[in-house]
């Protein structure tokens, strides 16, 4: 009876070329279908947890999410390939303004407006859209290759989180953290909403300084203010001095009349002026301007509102009454004019706020609001960060963070929205008691009425529920398995564009609900650029399509090229035209994978076997392996908590695969693999199949789809690459010494190969090569001569006393490395063209040192200029060394 274990059959073959649009969908596919994606709460592995920063439901793909995106599967795919219980935990976020004006728009097509529906059919028609669109990027993603638990996706208005919205907003009013209030406010005339601090976004603009003469009462004289907003002087109260300003002091307590309005108004003293701007006197305008209204508040002024929500003037403006506020600003300017009170204009550069979503200038505005008092909530956030409780990569967002947190205002959270997360506040119409509650109460808590309860219309800013993400997605208010589990999570990795917005709320807001942390690491991403500089972005059209890309070039070409162009802390320059980078890698390993199981046809080992015992192996298997463990080691390091060198971690990958394993240890397998040898060919292909599957187990976080498409057809290869273990160093393997011999074979190689190409002598002519011993020549010639035959091409390779004449020459250190050009060449059609090239370069270093005979251009030009005009000079002439010398030789021939 045979015992023995059958062989294994054959490998499969690969297709002659990968095509990337047939092998992702397909295995997409598998994975899905393997719920290797889903997160096991009651497993007792080690575990891992990223939450993914929700794009918006409105959102396409976008480079920015290419990079933040990847960067997080390299990390979940590290982490579940060394067996952790890996949740990547992934959903939309409702986006309130921008999905309200993506549905407004599509309803003015309609000749419609949200008002005509009324509220109700409007959420209909915003809940019809979403459950249309909103599912675009989630797909998008998947055509990425993101390994998300698809099982446990969430909305930040699903009913579960709308519930953690709620429990939130009743929890934090009842610490006396929320309260409502008439405030200055920033408000998008266009948007029709206030705005927080962090969502107007300031513009450098060139504008004017305008002094305007304010009347005194009785007739004798004036004060001149001046302002950069001239229309908002109709809602002026007062006109403010500084106390210690002695050209005012007389004026204190006088009195002006303001034009076109004729409402008199007071002259105050008040510390806040400073004595230096303008005149020294200035208008206050409470109601617009939020430095007034706390003028105003400490003073008592009047608060007069002068525009209505849609930044046109009101009936308070007097005869300016229903201009835009632009447009009053142009006719109140001449009326001033035309009447004398205009006293001049100067140019002012001023920061303008803008509206992040819709770029409207912002207008300080007046308005009842529900604000967060967030001091109480920075104090164990601050401490985080300094007790090193949270770390920032790169670290210098430390500053910016804690400087943010420190100086920390009051948010403002309602907004004047239908879509979003209403508040949860009811008004009894009886008596004007504010209740907050998760459902309508039945009668008033104070009057006890029952028929005139009204909620809050206004809705929550988007943000208020995305602070709750990292928990309220595994399921708090209650104590579920999920959150037990998997919070604290481990890493985010986002924008440094939202560290105010998302990351600096949500571990306030962790620490206030469960007293955690809510991630140990941020890992703030790159910022992708264009190849001018400019950031990615619709308006400038130059963000490309990353749909388009991933359709030409695969989204494993897309995710190696965007991970090799972000070194930690540095923007990204990128065009579509790099990803080739990315297709000519993922070819490349195809190519080798696919040489290296056509030569396991009668293979018998499995990839569980490993490379076999070390006194087997030759000298070049020992070298690969070696440096296989280096690549492994340096991959784990860059991945590692703390490091993320995603960039590093790629390039040690791309190094080991590109440059050792196809470039010269498939080369040097090749003389056994043709022999007549069978032992040591079975060692050779079992080297292979080894390093193979080390590479691509290496290789699988960063370019996922054709690493498991390769591996599922290795030997021995059994379920999924994706759950296979994460290679480990084998101290065994390790042979540093040997890597420095190999090192110096592989430059001896290099310098010949760099004569032959120099000489342009065909790859496949065989060449004769003299090394001039001595006690400076390298002992690898002597101790790996076959195998330098076999890689440079030569038919000898000889040592000599002396360098012999005819022959070109290359140093290798202290090694003198002579090609025999006997034979080999075409002396005179050589000697022309080499001539011919001594004369070219001649010509173009003529040509630039006279630049340098210019004083007027070195005077002038900058120092760099200068400098790489003499590094150019510098290496023309080192050409023209060689050149001379090569020409030297040939006339020995």
């Amino acid at each position: 009876m045979n015992t023995s274990a059958p062989s294994p059959s054959p490998a499969p073959a690969l297709d002659k070329a990968y095509n990337p649009q047939q092998v992702e969908t397909r295995i997409y596919a598998q994975w899905e279908a393997s719920r290797r994606f889903h997160a096991d709460e009651t497993s007792d592995r080690p575990r891992f947890c990223i939450v993914i920063p929700p794009p918006n439901v409105t959102g396409m793909l976008t480079m920015g999410h290419v990079l933040n995106n990847t960067l997080q599967d390299i990390l979940v795919r590290f982490h579940r390939m060394q067996g952790e219980e890996t949740l990547w935990l992934p959903g939309t976020d409702h986006a309130g303004i921008a999905t309200q004006n993506v549905v407004e728009k599509a309803l003015a097509k309609e000749k419609l407006s949200r008002h005509d529906l009324g509220r109700e059919k409007f959420l209909d028609r915003v809940w019809q859209w979403k459950d249309k669109y909103g599912g675009i990027i989630i797909a998008q993603l998947k055509r990425l290759g993101c390994s998300c638990d698809w099982e446990r996706e969430r909305f930040t208005m699903d009913e579960g989180l709308s519930r953690a919205v709620r429990e939130c907003f009743i929890r934090l009013y009842q610490a006396g953290l929320i309260y409502k209030g008439k405030y200055i406010i920033n408000w998008c005339p266009r948007c029709r909403t206030a705005l927080s601090d962090e969502e107007k976004i300031p513009e450098e603009t060139k504008g004017k300084l305008w002094y305007l003469r304010y009347p005194l009462k009785g007739g004798d004289g004036h004060v001149v203010v001046a302002t950069t907003r001239p229309e908002t002087m109709l809602g002026d109260t007062a006109v403010a001095v500084n106390p210690d300003d002695d050209r005012f002091r007389h004026l204190v307590g006088k009195t002006v009349v303001l034009p076109f309005v004729h409402r008199e108004i007071p002259i105050i003293a008040d510390d806040f002026v400073d004595p230096k701007f303008g005149t020294g006197a200035v208008k206050v305008t409470p109601a617009h301007d939020p430095n007034d209204f706390e003028i105003g508040r400490r003073h008592g002024l009047p608060q007069v509102v002068v525009m209505d929500e849609a930044g046109v003037m009101n009936a308070e403006a007097g005869p300016f009454k229903g201009l835009d506020r632009f447009s009053c600003r142009e006719a109140l300017l001449k009326d001033l004019q035309d009447q004398g009170l205009l006293e001049k204009t100067e140019d002012h550069t001023l920061a303008v706020g803008h509206c992040q979503r819709c770029n409207t200038v912002i207008e300080p505005y007046l308005s009842d609001q529900w604000f967060v008092k967030m001091k109480p909530l920075a104090t164990k956030a601050i401490a985080a960060v300094k007790d090193g409780t949270l770390r920032f990569t790169p670290n210098r967002w430390v500053g910016v963070y804690l400087h943010w947190m420190e100086n920390i205002r009051d948010w403002c959270i309602s907004r004047q929205l239908w879509w979003g997360h209403r508040i949860p506040a009811y008004t009894c119409g009886a008596c004007g008691h504010i209740m907050v509650a998760a459902e309508a109460p039945a009668a008033c808590e104070k009057c006890r009425a029952t028929d005139r309860i009204a909620q809050e219309e206004d809705v929550l800013d988007t943000w208020f529920s995305s602070w709750l993400w990292s928990f309220s997605t595994m399921g708090w208010p209650d104590d579920t398995p999920t959150l037990r589990r998997f919070h604290p999570t481990d890493v985010l990795v986002t924008g440094p564009d939202i560290i105010f917005f998302w990351v600096a709320r949500m571990v306030m807001a962790s620490y206030f609900f469960l007293d955690q942390c809510p991630f140990h690491d941020v890992y703030f991403t790159s910022i992708v650029r264009d190849m001018k500089g400019r950031k990615m972005s619709k308006s400038l059209g130059n963000s490309p399509d990353p749909l388009e890309i991933i359709d030409k070039y695969g989204a494993d070409a897309l995710r190696f090229t965007i991970i090799s162009l972000a070194p930690v802390g540095q923007d990204i320059r990128f065009s579509p035209e790099k990803v080739e980078l990315g297709r000519n890698f993922a070819n490349k390993l195809w190519n080798a994978s696919r040489f290296v199981l056509m030569n396991l046809a009668d293979a018998t080992g499995t990839i569980a076997q490993g490379p076999g015992p070390l006194d087997r192996l030759s000298v070049w298997d020992r070298w690969i392996l070696s440096r296989a463990q280096a690549a492994i080691e340096a991959v784990r390091s860059h991945l590692a908590d703390g490091q993320y060198k995603f960039n590093e971690a790629v390039k040690a990958v791309y190094e080991f695969i590109w440059d050792e394993f196809c470039d010269w240890y498939i080369e040097m397998s090749k003389p056994a693999l043709n022999g007549n040898d069978p032992e040591r060919r079975r060692t050779v292909q079992q080297v292979l199949l080894t390093v193979l599957d080390t590479a691509l187990r290496l290789l699988h976080p960063f370019m996922p789809f054709v690493t498991e498409e390769i591996w599922q057809k290795l030997p021995g290869a059994e379920g999924l690459l994706m759950v296979a273990a994460f290679p480990t160093v084998d101290p065994t393997l390790v042979n540093v010494p040997l890597e420095g011999e190999v090192r110096e074979l592989m430059e001896a190689v290099r310098v010949i190969r760099n004569l032959r190409a120099s000489a342009n002598i065909p790859p496949g002519r065989k060449v004769t090569v003299r090394v001039v011993g001595g006690r400076e020549a390298s002992p690898v010639f002597e101790r790996y001569g076959e195998m330098i035959r076999w890689l440079a091409g030569l038919e000898q390779l000889e040592m000599v006393s002396a360098k012999p004449r005819g022959h070109l020459v290359g140093l290798m250190g202290g090694t003198e490395i002579c090609l025999n050009l006997a034979g080999l060449i075409d002396v005179p059609a050589e000697r022309k063209r080499v001539e011919a090239e001594i004369a070219k370069i001649e010509k173009e270093k003529a040509k630039i040192a006279g630049k340098l005979d210019d004083q007027a251009f070195v005077s002038k030009a900058p120092a760099e200029v200068v400098e790489r005009i003499r590094e150019g000079i510098a290496a023309y002439a080192l050409q023209l060394e060689k050149l001379q010398a090569y020409l030297h030789e040939l006339e020995a021939l």
